[in-house]
């Protein structure tokens, strides 16, 4: 049953995300001649984050993007998380998953951000009294601000509130996720 509704939350969700982007389109009548090449509107950045001692955190989640207007953005990454906690046994586990995103800037550097997400991980099995590996879906939106450096890149502060958060499956402690990353 949960896996029915995840699957309609992440249909619904990409019909939000077609809607969003038609609207937007819309919205802006671009002369082609006017619309630059693709390769000046992708960019690419992500997000690493290292942490050593009693537990140790890597987290390494690129991505890559294109502007579709001057305000909205859509793109795709990918994420690897090592994760250990040396006061269990067996308090070791390889994250790793995807995320499919959309931004729209309100103001040159705030934008709004809606993602999904699906992470693969160990989770234990109460029934079984194992750690068996497990899709784990997230929707996270929110917002943000984007401190821009030279021509080009620049850094992200994004604060997101995952809609679908489990709080015995989820690998986040909580629904609030903080995030800095870097763009080119």
């Amino acid at each position: 049953m949960l896996l029915l509704k995840n699957r309609a939350i992440f249909i619904a969700t990409v019909v939000i995300f077609y809607f969003v982007t038609f609207s937007v389109n819309a919205q802006r009548n671009i002369n082609v001649e006017e619309k630059p090449p693709l390769s000046e509107r992708m960019f690419f950045g992500g997000n690493f984050a290292m942490q050593f001692g009693t537990i140790t955190f890597i987290d390494v989640s690129p991505l890559a993007g294109v502007m579709i207007t001057d305000r909205f953005s859509s793109g795709l990454g990918i994420t690897y998380q090592y994760f250990k906690d040396n006061r269990f046994i067996g308090g070791e586990n390889n994250i790793y998953g995807g995320r499919i995103f959309s931004r729209y800037n309100v103001l040159p550097n705030v934008f709004l951000h809606a993602e999904y997400e699906s992470l693969n991980l160990d989770l234990f099995n109460p029934l079984r009294e194992t750690f068996e590996r497990s899709w784990v879906p997230g929707l996270f939106v929110g917002g943000g601000y984007f401190a821009p450096f030279g021509n080009r890149g620049g850094a992200n502060f994004t604060f997101l509130y995952n809609l679908m958060y489990d709080n015995v499956r989820s690998p986040y402690n909580q629904p609030y996720v903080i995030r800095v990353g870097f763009m080119l």
